[in-house]
């Protein structure tokens, strides 16, 4: 048992943060050596060897790449810092929106020869959309193409942030040896020794940046200076402000979004991490400068606010479920207010109901220490809540409050996966249960025309590495299908329909009758579905069956056996038969109904549209935009950096199968592609057609 009187930091001493980045940018090493640095592991963990500690699990350690978010605590000069590492990859960007949602602060790890990329852009708006403040750490400042200036540049064009400069590189690219602190005019070089974990500071800068480091600290004064009125007063006289008022007015600027602090090193050869932690404490908020969390009272719809103190009235929000072999459900817990105890019973607001908190976690990756309770400003773990998941609050039930919930994209791609056995059948479906507990973005559903179950995800790569855990955690031995593009229906106008469903068979017959009126909705606005009987030309039993029939037919599709989006039905009118109606035979109509209205108005189909960034070799890009064009992409335009030439466009992503490998083939192999969801358009006609000559559904409802 954690000693918890070691445990209580003062809140203005904790720090929660988040390392953010484009995949490859260099998150997890940068993880890696903060823990060694704060004494949290006594060995430097390698991705190339698979021995880092916050990417425990076994497809990480064989990809190379970060799949779900590690959580750990660490210490450094007195403070706690609860560090989170998430995902680059796009298919796991709601491991990434869900861990924003509760950090005071990130770090966003940017590639010193790529400058800002793609999901470098991606992550930054998610962190936007939450108002994080953040740092920037340049990393592989010794890689070969290596630019600090050039990648500052980029920050300011790309995302449009306004960059604090505060250190200046001594060398780049392998002769990269440390940095010049502005602030202080000290030098900080890294020997290749003690892993970095030693360095040597001058008040000296080296004699041919003299120039340079005295015009950077100048502009950076002005920028600190132009963010408070007092310091500007002082500037504007001609007085310089002192480094400790300097510190105080940039903390207050990052805290309010204004300044971007910048720093340099590289991770991977051990260099420039311990000023980026000072960074961490120095800038980044503590669960105190935020002062409050606001949410809705459930009980009267008004916003509340909850201040972050150990003293208030409780409150915190699930934002991770992980299935842990030994304990398991763990649902990782951001406490905003007051005090969680284990043993105890809360309250979730969300869901309205009681659960009891088994045992309280410390987390470290994938290792643990139990603790006996948490305050305000904690990130734990918590073992024994049964209905809990990502984004419910959890309060005191005395008085509730709902805090903002997460939302995450929709899936965009599917695929059929078939048991091989009776027994796999039965692990299938348990393992489905806890995968979509954990990941939100990760659905299922059943396709009544052929009897298979359908798992849906935002990329290939997410799809991939569910059905590689289910195989290894779950041992589940399945069958899987090609990836299929998810698309949509809607209706394109409004118009009336009547179902009709009457059979009879010798003895008591079946009869169902309603009008449904069908509209569409715009784009983006969900389903509806409206009661409007009077008088009673459906009794009210009847018009549940009703409901029921038209929401399994939105969910199935009338046209290719795609779901229904975006339409408002009302049902208005009907009858019935005293002795022959049923459930059944009602829920038969409203599907009918659906189907005669699908007839009657155009139907449009909808597919998913990517934004695809290409990275080509200049000499290969004419190829690589008539390929495009002719994969019905809208070039957006494209930007020449160095040698490669960057394309943007929007492409269909049913054009986009096995693109890695035609872009592989065409470029020699040199050439690397991104992308990411952007919205739903129409399908045009002729592909329509060809669908519907190739297609086997029949829309037939479930009798």
């Amino acid at each position: 048992m954690a000693d918890t009187a070691s445990r209580i930091y003062p809140l203005d001493k904790i720090r929660n943060i988040g390392i953010i980045a484009h995949i490859d940018a260099g998150k997890t090493t940068t993880t890696e050596r903060i823990l060694f640095y704060t004494g949290r592991t006594y060995k430097i963990g390698d991705i190339d060897e698979g021995n880092t500690q916050m990417d425990w699990m076994e497809q990480e350690k064989e990809r190379g790449i970060t799949i779900v978010s590690a959580a750990t605590t660490t210490f450094w000069k007195d403070h706690r810092v609860n560090i989170i590492d998430t995902p680059g990859h796009v298919d796991f960007t709601a491991e990434v929106e869900r861990s924003l949602r509760v950090l005071d602060g990130g770090i966003t790890v940017l590639d010193a020869e790529e400058g800002v990329q793609s999901q470098s852009e991606t992550v930054w708006r998610q962190a936007d959309k939450y108002k994080v403040p953040r740092i920037c750490f340049v990393n592989k400042m010794d890689k070969l193409g290596a630019d600090f200036l050039a990648t500052v540049k980029s920050i300011e064009d790309r995302l449009g942030a306004n960059p604090a400069i505060m250190v200046l590189p001594i060398g780049a690219e392998n002769t990269y040896v440390g940095n010049v602190d502005l602030l202080t005019r000290q030098s900080i070089t890294w020997g290749s020794e003690e892993l970095g974990a030693k360095f040597d500071v001058k008040d000296e800068v080296p004699a041919d940046m003299k120039d340079q480091v005295e015009e950077y600290r100048a502009k950076l004064i002005e920028k600190i200076a132009e963010t408070n009125d007092v310091l500007l007063e002082k500037y504007l006289s001609g007085e310089e402000p002192t480094v400790e008022e300097l510190k105080k007015a940039l903390r207050a600027a990052v805290i309010e979004y204004k300044l971007v602090p910048i720093y340099a090193g590289t991770s991977l050869r051990n260099k420039g991490v311990q000023p980026l932690l000072d960074a961490v404490l120095d800038y980044l908020p503590s669960p105190m400068d935020l002062d409050h969390v606001e949410g809705i009272n459930p009980k009267t719809n008004e916003t509340e606010t909850r201040e972050l103190k150990p003293e208030a009235a409780f409150s915190g929000l699930a934002f991770k479920i992980q299935n842990d072999p030994h304990v398991g459900k763990l649902t990782y817990f951001r406490v905003y207010s007051g005090k969680i105890e284990s043993g105890s019973y809360i309250y979730n607001s969300t869901k309205n109901v009681k659960e009891r908190v088994g045992r309280l976690l410390l987390m470290h990756a994938n290792e643990r220490e139990e603790i006996k309770e948490a305050y305000a400003g904690e990130i734990i773990a918590i073992i024994g809540l049964k209905d809990t998941i990502t984004g419910d609050t959890l309060c005191d039930e005395s008085k509730p409050i709902v805090l903002e919930q997460i939302t995450f994209p929709e899936p965009v791609i599917s695929l059929a996966i078939e048991p091989q056995t009776k027994s796999d059948q039965e692990k299938l479906g348990y393992a489905i249960k806890r995968l979509t507990e954990e990941d939100p973005t990760f659905s299922v559903k059943t396709n009544h025309e052929t009897g298979q179950t359908i798992i849906a995800g935002i990329g290939e790569l997410q799809l991939e590495v569910m059905v590689d855990r289910m195989k290894r955690e779950f041992n589940v031995l399945a069958n899987v299908g090609a990836p299929q593009v998810a698309y949509k229906e809607t209706y394109q106008g409004s118009t009336e329909a009547e179902g009709k469903y009457i059979r009879q068979s010798g003895g008591r017959g079946q009869y169902g009758h309603c009008w449904l009126k069908v509209e569409p909705k715009p784009r983006g606005e969900g389903n509806e579905f409206v009661n409007a009987i009077k008088g009673g030309a459906i009794p009210q039993e009847f018009i549940k069956a009703v409901e029921k029939g038209v929401w399994e037919t939105l969910e199935n599709g009338v046209l290719l056996g795609f779901p229904l989006v975006d339409v408002k039905v009302t049902c208005y009118d009907g009858s019935y038969h005293d002795v022959d109606s049923s459930e059944v035979a009602f829920k038969i109509a409203a599907s009918k109904a659906l189907q005669a209205a699908a007839k009657k108005v155009p139907m449009e189909l909808l597919e998913p549209v990517m934004t695809v960034e290409v990275t080509t070799p200049s000499e290969f890009m004419g190829d690589v935009i008539g390929d495009l064009s002719s994969k019905r992409a809208q070039i957006l335009g494209s930007e020449d950096k160095a040698k490669a030439t960057i394309i943007k466009a929007i492409v269909p992503l049913e054009e986009l199968t096995g693109y890695a490998t035609q872009l592989r083939s065409m470029t020699q192999g040199r050439a690397s592609y991104f992308m990411v969801p952007s919205h739903y358009d129409v399908v045009p006609k002729n592909i329509v057609d060809q669908m519907l000559a190739k297609s086997t559904f029949t829309g037939r409802v479930e009798e």
